[in-house]
């Protein structure tokens, strides 16, 4: 049977690190959606305050099964 999904792209933030805005980003799209595939992070940044780090972002692809109607 084949298969057909959809991608989004979000944005994820935390004041630790990459990796950990990635997660929050993952695991706050998967309260809302259903059976999430694959997360691929597409670019990452740094929120500066006054010339110091404050936050980290982690822009990620993440990929759904696509269920249509009917």
């Amino acid at each position: 049977m084949d298969s057909i999904y959809k991608i989004i792209d979000v944005v994820g933030t935390s004041r630790n690190s990459w990796e950990e805005a990635a997660k929050n980003a993952v695991e706050t799209a998967g309260k809302s959606l259903e059976d999430l595939r694959i997360a691929e992070v597409v670019k990452l940044d740094m929120v500066i305050e006054k010339g110091k780090v404050v936050a980290y972002r982690s822009r990620v692809n993440i990929s759904f099964k696509y269920r249509s109607e009917g």
